[in-house]
């Protein structure tokens, strides 16, 4: 799916339509399906711009009660995984609301999460959203889009939905059927905290170089990278 050849009230259409197929698969289904790679080349449009979640290869199906799972295997796509899951391998219903939110982001900027740099800062797409959004200046974060200013609650508005989606701790994002409320109603919106992942990279890598105080490690993990077709 490609963001940027889409108008704001299409793109808003696309964001929503995801919303709902992803509570779908949450709630709504026979069995509860967990995607565990939901990313913009799995998101397929329609000739009337109506989106359709594919590949279902990684998703795992739950019944009862049960939310989530463990596993020894990582897999899935960078920059769109919960820290949860590329940390330690638990996966939940809020492991695809934390890779919603990166997609919600990326559609809205219209850049990619890996990869993402500014001039001013080493924060990822996550961590640049988050800072324009406590320094009042979320707007920033579509500045490259022209006419955006007659779509400026919207624009705010999937911002407002996006942070909250990728918030560090599972606890803290919102479910899917709370999301499609805040995509209905714009009153109501939910305060975000920092989110996952969010780090300055090149600060991160001189630290570890030059002290060797500070622990740089990481937890042993296999992940498989899958790039879109």
């Amino acid at each position: 799916m490609k963001s940027t050849v889409l108008d704001w009230p299409k793109r808003f259409h696309v964001i929503n339509g995801v919303a709902r197929g992803l509570m779908y698969l949450h709630q709504d289904s026979s069995l509860r399906i967990i995607h565990r790679d939901l990313k913009a080349s799995n998101i397929l449009l329609d000739s009337d711009m109506n989106p359709k979640i594919s590949d279902f290869g990684l998703a795992r199906s739950f019944g009862g009660n049960e939310t989530g799972a463990n596993t020894s295997r990582v897999v899935g796509t960078y920059g769109y995984m919960s820290p949860e899951y590329a940390a330690d391998g638990a996966f939940t219903i809020k492991s695809d609301v934390f890779s919603f939110g990166v997609l919600v982001l990326e559609i809205v900027s219209g850049k990619r999460n890996r990869g993402f740099s500014h001039r001013d800062h080493h924060h990822n797409l996550l961590g640049n959203a988050w800072r324009l959004y406590k320094e009042g200046r979320s707007l920033e974060l579509v500045q490259a889009y022209p006419g955006v200013s007659s779509d400026i609650s919207e624009v705010l508005q999937l911002i407002h939905v996006g942070l909250p989606c990728v918030q560090q701790c599972p606890e803290d994002r919102p479910n899917m059927s709370s999301i499609v409320l805040m995509l209905g109603n714009e009153g109501v919106l939910l305060d975000a905290k920092k989110p996952g992942f969010f780090t300055e990279r090149d600060l991160l890598t001189a630290e570890c170089s030059t002290n060797p105080n500070v622990a740089c490690s990481m937890k042993e993990m296999t992940i498989t990278l899958l790039d879109g077709r």
